[in-house]
């Protein structure tokens, strides 16, 4: 008798949103269905993709039926994951997105941790990969943080505002359903719109009592996918509009507000500084002008916490709020001389000397031959 055929509630239930990924399908589908913990439900949710996945999705679900399929009109990634979360009958949530792939063990091993230590979630480290020109993939790995005392022990977040520096990734891990439930964590909805995993990863740290991290790395990451958000530099105020989305949030649970504030604002310079390296010169100034506009309005609300930015972090955004175009300015200059440099390096010392002459001056540049030539 199969597994899903039991009367045995699913371990696992795995989200898998998918929208126009018919020629990723098939590894990422492989890759859960051979976890080591069979006792796992799978929900993939196609978002009215125009292409064939709800075919690849249909096509496998006849061979395993753990699989459940959802086929919906395009709503985005938000209104996909919660239509998933929704029916999941498994005791833990995990998402993997449609591009990526996970080893065997993955489940198995959070699983296991997160019944063994009794937490809300358990996340772990994860490994990047790309296609080099060659057609060999590169994979390197990452850690969740870089502080190795966050790693096998039970955390809080309201203890300590540090852990909210572990790495924004949601498919790290796995989430206990009734943890989600009851505090009805939700990713956010707004067709179109890119970064809505960031609502539901603030949210779920705001509520845990009880976090884990494992320093071992099942989740492999692609980052060579032209359609995926980090690649696109389009939508200019989707990482402001999320922001204020979990502003919201915050605002209708007013203990969780008091406490968490400072780190929201912090986490979203952060996230908001990635966005804007991404802009297309032409959307910089529209984006510095409500960056600044709302981090005004954040200080004269006393929702500022100055002890929790490093100084050069606190420097950056106080030039953000008195002088956006200064910022920007300043910015695209240090942009235009690291491409210069690194185009000169590549070129050989005479193009290097002439980009030191151009950015340096004389005499910097002399300084510069000096060390050179003593270092030899």
């Amino acid at each position: 008798m199969s597994v899903s055929s039991q009367s045995v509630r699913p371990a696992v239930s795995v989200v898998i949103p998918c929208y126009n990924v018919e020629a990723f399908l098939p590894e990422v589908l492989d890759s859960v269905l051979g976890q080591t913990l069979r006792n796992i439900e799978v929900i993939c949710v196609n978002d009215g993709s125009t292409d064939s996945t709800l075919d690849v999705i249909e096509e496998y679900a006849a061979r395993d039926e753990r699989i459940v399929v959802i086929d919906k009109p395009n709503g985005g990634y938000g209104h996909s994951m919660n239509r998933g979360m929704d029916i999941a009958k498994g005791e833990y949530i995990g998402i993997v997105e449609s591009d990526d792939f996970i080893l065997p063990t993955m489940y198995e091993k959070l699983y296991a941790a997160a019944r063994e230590n009794d937490v809300d979630f358990v996340r772990s480290d994860f490994t990047k990969f790309k296609t080099g020109a060659d057609g060999e993939r590169i994979f390197w790995e990452e850690k969740l943080t870089p502080h190795s005392e966050y790693y096998n022990t039970v955390l809080n977040p309201a203890d300590n505002l540090d852990v909210f520096n572990m790495q924004m990734l949601n498919w790290t891990g796995i989430y206990r359903t009734d943890f989600i439930r009851k505090h009805n964590i939700r990713h956010h909805e707004s067709p179109g719109a890119s970064y809505q995993d960031n609502g539901f990863w603030f949210q779920t740290f705001c509520w845990a009592k009880r976090i884990y991290a494992l320093p071992e790395a099942f989740y492999c990451y692609r980052q060579d996918n032209a359609a995926s958000s980090i690649n696109q530099n389009n939508k200019v105020f989707c990482m402001p509009d999320e922001y204020a989305w979990i502003r919201g949030f915050l605002a209708e649970n007013p203990a969780l507000e008091q406490r968490f504030i400072g780190i929201f604002h912090y986490k979203k310079m952060h996230n908001l500084n990635f966005s804007f390296s991404l802009l297309a010169p032409e959307f910089q100034m529209p984006f510095l002008e409500r960056y600044s506009k709302e981090y005004r309005e954040a200080e004269a609300r006393g929702e500022l916490d100055e002890s929790l930015f490093w100084p050069e972090e606190w420097a950056d955004l106080r030039m953000i709020m008195e002088d956006p175009e200064g910022y920007c300015n300043n910015y695209n200059y240090h942009v235009e001389k690291q491409a210069a440099y690194e185009k000169a390096q590549a070129a050989g010392a005479f193009d290097l000397l002439r980009f030191h002459m151009r950015y340096d001056g004389l005499l910097d540049t002399l300084k510069i031959i000096v060390r050179r030539v003593l270092k030899r």
